[in-house]
């Protein structure tokens, strides 16, 4: 478990933060023209990058624990 801690802290997992809030709300913006269905469609899609992102980060975490 020490290697996983270690990466969640290593600092260039935050970077991705920043870039997933980017990407949705360019993306809601181009869907919608009111501010309120651009943060509405901005948040979904934050958190489906999120869960992606997250399930791919557990199943290589897995599978360097394998290897």
């Amino acid at each position: 478990m020490l290697p996983l801690a270690a990466t969640l802290l290593a600092g260039q997992i935050w970077y991705m933060l920043p870039l997933i809030v980017a990407v949705s709300l360019v993306y809601g913006a181009t869907r919608h023209e009111e501010p309120r269905q651009i943060a509405r469609h901005a948040l979904s899609t934050a958190m489906w990058m999120l869960i992606f992102l997250g399930g791919v980060f557990v199943a290589l975490a897995l599978v360097s624990l394998w290897v």
